[in-house]
């Protein structure tokens, strides 16, 4: 845990007791605040109680005794409108702040100089910061991994020398932490995502550019150029005098770090350089994993990680659980399991990293289905489609060979026979959906383990290594 002493002897309001937001209460706590806790969900108030803290509906209390109102990052802050929790604030002028602003703060106090290594994107947060903590951790760092991605942050160790904070921020957290000031930022994409919560993409990108214009002096601000909002936001990094890293999977750069033919290559001066191979690394297949991989390759010539052990880092990387993941191998084919493609976009990805794919795909279909996929449906051998989507997906499939297997259980058995019996010499089964989980599983995590259970239960399968 990391105390906030901050807020020592002060009296803090905290709204959202989720998570994050009960951790939040308990550093605080340690760090010696009053805290008086509360949420619109009476399990959660509860729950706080029974942890020992004050509760109260903050709709009956006197702001003038608060020095803060910690905000869990799902409370609205702005849009549609301001939760009410935030308007009795603004009305006593008190400010409405986040645990990674508590974070922030800390380590200012603390151990200003400690690596904080914080990322953000529409897409990729989660590998991308998973792989640089791994790549910190090859590289002999005490690593805390947190954030928006498994731990809360403040359930995380205190920042100190030779520990590295790697930080996967939401725009919600990003939104909450108005003095957020990492060593490391990186900025990965920007495309259209919770307007609903930013109102325009305009709003959306400039919250995530808060994020890297906040870079602590000598820091470094690493951003994605693929993207006309990132460009943009390079480009005024850079008018502002931050040392700025471009990253493209698209085109070389005359200076930055860009993917050329499976190969990260860094440009400067005129000159050009390797930094590391990507080819044969199965958990960073694809473009979009090459930007992942490009943006971390950063982060670590930026603290210093030598080119040596970056490779080896990037080489043994396992990847995130359903996010394609490879579970296992049964000759020549293989099984992934990227059941965090919930949407047609994200199964893009998948499907553009594979060329002979048997395809496993439905459960509770999204707007747009799979129309957008049309593209893909050459590299597609057999579609086997479970769930509420099956009969939409297979109108749109159209000439595509498939079945309607309705299950999981049966859609991996006959995947794996199919995908066996084609002869092909690299053949995929694919969970990748397209579709939300809710129809036959509580979320995403239940279904991809159980596509991992079936196929590692099915005769002659191996670990993937």
């Amino acid at each position: 845990m990391i105390p906030v002493t901050s807020f020592a002897g002060k009296t803090v309001a905290a709204f959202g007791l989720g998570g994050s937001g009960l951790a939040s209460c308990h550093a605080l706590k340690a760090g010696g605040a009053d805290v008086i806790a509360a949420d619109d969900n009476a399990e959660n108030v509860a729950k706080a109680a029974q942890a020992g803290f004050i509760t109260a509906d903050l709709r009956n209390v006197s702001w003038a005794k608060f020095a803060a109102l910690v905000l869990a990052p799902g409370v609205p802050l702005t849009h549609p409108v301001p939760h009410w929790s935030v308007l009795k604030a603004r009305e006593a002028g008190v400010e409405a702040i986040g645990d990674i602003e508590l974070f922030c703060r800390e380590r200012r106090r603390h151990a200003p100089d400690a690596p904080f290594v914080a990322i953000t994107g529409t897409n990729g947060k989660s590998t991308t910061t998973a792989l640089i903590a791994h790549l910190t951790k090859v590289a002999g760092y005490d690593t805390q991994m947190g954030g928006n991605i498994g731990t809360a942050i403040l359930s995380l160790e205190p920042p100190r020398t030779g520990r590295v904070h790697v930080i996967e921020m939401s725009s919600y957290q990003i939104d909450l932490t108005p003095s957020l000031d990492p060593s490391v930022g990186i900025l990965l994409n920007v495309s259209e995502d919770h307007i609903d919560r930013h109102g325009t993409i305009e709003h959306y990108a400039a919250v995530k550019e808060r994020l890297v214009a906040g870079v602590q002096v000598g820091g470094t601000s690493i951003v994605g150029v693929d993207d006309g909002f990132c460009r943009d936001i390079a480009d005024r990094l850079d008018r502002a005098g931050k040392n700025v890293v471009r990253i493209s999977v698209k085109n070389p750069l005359a200076s930055g770090i860009y993917v050329e033919h499976g190969t990260i290559v860094r440009a400067a001066g005129g000159a050009r350089s390797e930094v590391a191979a990507l080819g044969g690394i199965g958990s960073l297949r694809g473009q979009h994993n090459a930007q992942n991989a490009a943006c971390a390759a950063a982060a670590a010539l930026a603290m210093g990680i030598s080119q040596d052990v970056l490779q080896n880092g990037l080489r043994s990387f396992p990847g995130l659980a359903h996010r394609m993941e490879q579970v296992g191998r049964r000759g020549n084919v293989l099984f992934v399991n990227d059941s965090k493609g919930t949407n047609a976009d994200a199964t893009a990805h998948a499907l553009s990293s594979f060329a002979d794919i048997f395809w496993i795909a439905g459960g509770k279909p999204k707007a747009g289905g799979i129309t957008g996929l049309t593209g893909f449906f050459p590299r597609i051998r057999k579609a086997y489609l479970i769930g509420e989507a099956a009969q939409e997906f297979s109108g749109t499939l159209g000439t595509v060979p498939h079945e309607i297997s309705q299950t999981l259980d049966v859609a991996v058995e006959h995947a794996a026979r199919d995908a066996e019996a084609s002869g092909l010499t690299d053949a995929v089964v694919l969970l990748s959906p397209a579709c939300a989980s809710f129809d036959q599983y509580r979320n995403f995590e239940i279904r991809g383990t159980k596509f991992r259970e079936l196929v590692q239960v099915l005769p002659g399968v191996k670990p993937v290594v």
